[in-house]
């Protein structure tokens, strides 16, 4: 029997892997191997995804410390999904002991059940903040512990594959902000700020954000997997945004158009902004209160991740969602989220 193991499976993205996974009709069973059940987690859209196919099995574990858990079946893809990424949030180390030990325990763990095939999620952090556009082959300059982690994890699954390049295969995705159903990240907040008449422009109306939704990421994940195999090829890395991807305006004004709302978004200068949001967040800090006007969220906001998907355009990958139909795909799914 056929199986598949997502490491960090239990997360936004590997949920929606494993049906992917499923629908190729390659594989008979699915484990989500992470930390927390799906459960867990205060995503229940997340939760019934899993719940409902017996074929996905979600078993506990950290990848920081050696994977001894031994299947019974044959392990024919590994996906490494297992990561510190959100920032702000978290320290310096925390960044490289998950996302540096993880590359490294995934990897020897692959060796020992005898697995030839591994997915990687980097991110476009090793890029760095620029308002030029960054492609596949363009130099990394992470400025962050997340990015510098990203990039060093990338090197780890290539040095697995270097060991029998013959056999091996390795698919490195470089993904820009990924959205959909029970992400409860940066776009949905958004989604949430517009609906709310509390986002405000910052002078950021034409700053570039690359994003993909999550189905359209899985789609394009197994795609390049399986191009790589027809092909003959071993390692594949790629950028996954939408082409071009979009500025903060069209983000807005598709948000109004598929929540069926009209808002006049009004501008406020962003060194105004950004004070604002050092005083709560000095006020707010202290007293461990969450708030969405981080004043590292807020710089985000005005620098562009202007990545282009240049592998997926220049061999034919056909997209299967424009950003409005990606936000209508979700709010079907999720309505809850669109209130």
């Amino acid at each position: 029997m056929s199986s598949a193991v997502i490491f960090g499976g239990s997360g936004f993205i590997g949920v929606f892997f494993a049906k992917q996974l499923l629908t190729s009709g390659n594989f008979e069973k699915i484990y989500l191997y992470d930390k927390e059940h799906v459960a867990d987690k205060p995503f229940p859209y997340r939760t019934k995804l899993v719940r409902e196919d017996a074929r996905i099995v979600e078993l506990k574990g950290d990848v920081r410390q050696e994977i001894t858990w031994q299947p019974q079946d044959k392990v024919t893809l590994i996906v490494n999904f297992a990561a510190i990424h959100r920032e702000p949030g978290h320290e310096d180390f925390e960044y490289y002991e998950t996302n540096l030990l993880g590359a490294e325990n995934i990897c020897a763990w692959a060796e020992r059940v005898g697995c030839n095939e591994i997915v990687f999620t980097s991110s476009i952090s090793p890029y760095g903040p620029s308002e030029q556009q960054k492609k596949e082959l363009s130099l990394p300059v992470p400025l962050t512990a997340y990015g510098g982690s990203k990039l060093v994890a990338e090197k780890i699954h290539q040095i697995w594959l270097a060991a029998d390049e013959a056999q091996r295969h390795l698919v490195i995705v470089r993904p820009g902000v990924v959205f959909g159903p029970g992400e409860g990240g940066n776009v949905s907040r958004l989604i949430k700020a517009v609906i709310k008449r509390y986002f405000f422009y910052m002078g950021n109306r034409d700053t570039r954000k690359a994003g993909t939704y999550v189905k359209e990421l899985c789609g394009a994940i197994w795609w390049v997997l399986q191009r790589q195999k027809e092909q003959g090829e071993h390692f594949t890395l790629f950028n996954m945004s939408m082409n071009p991807g979009p500025s903060i305006q069209e983000y807005v004004e598709t948000v109004c158009k598929v929540a069926g709302i009209q808002r006049k978004v009004p501008a406020i200068p962003y060194p105004m902004i950004l004070s604002v949001a050092y005083v709560i967040e000095l006020i707010a800090r202290p007293f461990g209160i969450k708030h969405p006007f981080s004043p590292v969220r807020i710089r985000k906001l005005v620098r562009s991740n202007n990545i282009h998907p240049g592998f997926l355009v220049e061999n034919g990958y056909s997209y299967r969602y424009t950003l409005e139909s990606a936000f209508a795909d979700w709010k079907v799914d999720s309505p809850e989220e669109w209130r």
